[in-house]
């Protein structure tokens, strides 16, 4: 059974929905979604879970917010919206830009969160720090990437789908394209602009994690540096590191069977 609502905010009201019973999940979802992005994780988890899935503030049907100073708020939306539930001992699923609301969540309220998974992101942890995966390494790295998503772009593949989304699997390329379109591109813009100047934080922070925390790459991604998963995993006192083949920055999307598999044996 699913119901939905909005959580009112000072400034602005968060759209959620959410499906079955038992403990709970929240899905924060990346710049290129909104709560339609985790269909394929809410009818899985869903039938041993009650599973959240919301769109963070400006993402539609969210309200329109500043794209420059959205970012701000997103781990206190995220607190209310657990708090109006009444949800406990919760479970975070990240993705990419949700990297930046779960992880600020977890550090604050460590005592609430029985588990962090981090699919393609390192939220506001700076990649260029990791230890084995320094700045040279992220410089070359963003130059090389750079390169492949600009040639995706000009044939009208989106990088955070990836070539071989579009390639392989069409009509779910086409679907991630649908989701992604009730945002302007000047809002996501300013958004990503926003995210990445937060992304500032040593790795030494994740060791104020209590919980397990699962950082969840995909080896073909071009949109979030996956060769700095395994040294993130390595800062959380119970960080693990999983890299999913064939698959790149949508893993969730792309691969959910072996995304849902290993997030549930992650939280099992």
């Amino acid at each position: 059974m699913k119901r939905s609502g909005y959580l009112k905010r000072p400034d602005c009201s968060i759209y959620y929905e959410v499906m079955g019973e038992g403990p709970a999940i929240v899905f924060a979802h990346g710049l290129g979604g909104n709560h339609l992005s985790w269909w394929q994780q809410l009818a899985h988890f869903s039938a041993r879970h009650t599973c959240v899935a919301f769109a963070h503030r400006g993402f539609t049907p969210s309200s329109a917010v500043p794209g420059a100073t959205a970012p701000d708020a997103y781990a206190d939306d995220l607190a209310a919206l657990i708090d109006e539930l009444k949800l406990q001992d919760v479970r975070l699923v990240a993705q990419s830009m949700g990297g930046w609301t779960c992880l600020e969540y977890a550090l604050r309220h460590p005592a609430k969160v029985k588990a962090l998974v981090m699919a393609c992101t390192s939220g506001a942890v700076d990649p260029a720090a990791v230890p084995g995966f320094g700045k040279a390494e992220f410089e070359a790295w963003m130059k090389r990437a750079g390169g492949m998503n600009a040639a995706m772009e000009s044939r009208g593949v989106l990088a955070a789908g990836g070539e071989r989304l579009t390639r392989e699997q069409p009509a779910l390329a086409m679907l991630y394209r649908q989701i992604n379109q009730p945002n302007a591109d000047d809002f996501r813009s300013a958004v990503r602009g926003r995210i990445r100047a937060m992304r500032a934080q040593p790795p030494s922070l994740l060791a104020n994690l209590p919980m397990p925390v699962l950082f969840l790459n995909g080896e073909e991604d071009t949109v979030f540096p996956s060769p700095a998963g395994p040294g993130l995993a390595k800062c959380a006192p119970q960080g693990r590191h999983v890299s999913v083949p064939m698959a790149g920055h949508s893993v969730y999307f792309e691969r959910a069977t072996e995304f849902n598999r290993i997030v549930e044996e992650f939280l099992s």
